[in-house]
């Protein structure tokens, strides 16, 4: 999608070029984000490329790093916007903002972990854990 934007578009300014990425590419790039959030480095450096690389079709940002191009266009890196979306999902589920037939409720294990403490889903009606 990036290759036909860069033959298409001839009068190639920021705000036309991002207008173009935002509506175009990135919803490929974020399509249920929180669901199959890559946890690869090697995967997450595949995506991020792709938004490197749009970041260098602009011709007045070409010389500039890449968290530089990222500041003059106020985007974000998709690991950022990745890590945002999972703490939204989690707010939702905590503050139980998901209405289904089934509510969920968080409760602490009781077990006696050293390291950290597990969060466990309860299915609310019947007590039995989600697995």
């Amino acid at each position: 999608m990036l290759g036909v934007i860069n033959r298409a578009i001839i009068y190639q300014t920021a705000d036309i070029m991002l207008s173009l990425y935002k509506s175009l590419v990135r919803p490929h790039l974020d399509y249920c984000m929180v669901a199959w959030s890559p946890h690869c480095v090697k995967y997450k450096e595949l995506l991020e490329h792709v938004q490197r690389r749009f970041t260098r079709l602009i011709p007045k940002l070409k010389e500039l790093s890449y968290p530089e191009r990222l500041d003059k266009l106020t985007l974000w890196s998709l690991e950022e916007r990745r890590v945002h979306a999972d703490l939204i999902e989690v707010y939702n589920v905590v503050c139980l903002l998901y209405r289904s037939r089934t509510y969920l409720n968080l409760k602490i294990a009781e077990e006696k972990m050293p390291a950290r403490p597990q969060i466990v889903l309860f299915l609310r009606e019947s007590g039995e854990p989600v697995e």
